[in-house]
């Protein structure tokens, strides 16, 4: 987000701080008009001839900069870790675990541990795991049956 006088543009689409608009005004005039109001010049988008720009409140403007960089945050991958033999108290827990994780908008991978011959008890597991948190995410890879693990990653609605 571009403010105040680090617009370069000789003029800019103006709009007001009620949201009327202002039309075409050269900058300097813009940037004179933004300072008697005792607000910010913000440019909206850089892309088109010339810069839309608004006027908005001091505050308003880094709270809109903080906002925008919270949405463009991108999404972590947490780890879960269980094995085929799981108590189903210990299920309920992951499963709220994994849930939680998605609803913050974080990416869930669900690894259960294999010894011997456990590799279709495991992917049972992780196809039930599936089942129950399809209303929190959805799965992005298949189920990965390799070596000592079994392994599929969730993706946040």
């Amino acid at each position: 987000m571009i403010m105040n006088e680090k617009i370069k543009a000789a003029e800019v689409q103006l709009t007001g701080i009620d949201g009327e608009d202002l039309g075409i005004v050269p900058t300097a005039e813009a940037l004179s008009m933004a300072k008697k109001l005792k607000v910010d010049l913000v440019c909206t988008s850089l892309t088109s001839s010339p810069p839309p720009c608004r006027l908005i409140g001091a505050g308003a403007a880094k709270q809109e900069a903080q906002q925008l960089r919270k949405k463009e945050r991108q999404p972590k991958l947490k780890e879960i870790r269980l094995t085929p033999q799981i108590e189903e108290h210990d299920y309920d827990t992951k499963r709220q675990q994994a849930e939680r994780i998605l609803n913050a908008g974080d990416a869930v991978q669900l690894v259960v541990n294999i010894r011997g011959k456990e590799g279709e008890q495991a992917k049972k597991l992780l196809e039930a795991l599936i089942r129950d948190l399809n209303r929190a995410g959805r799965k992005q890879t298949g189920i990965q049956l390799s070596g000592k693990q079994a392994a599929v990653r969730l993706d946040p609605l």
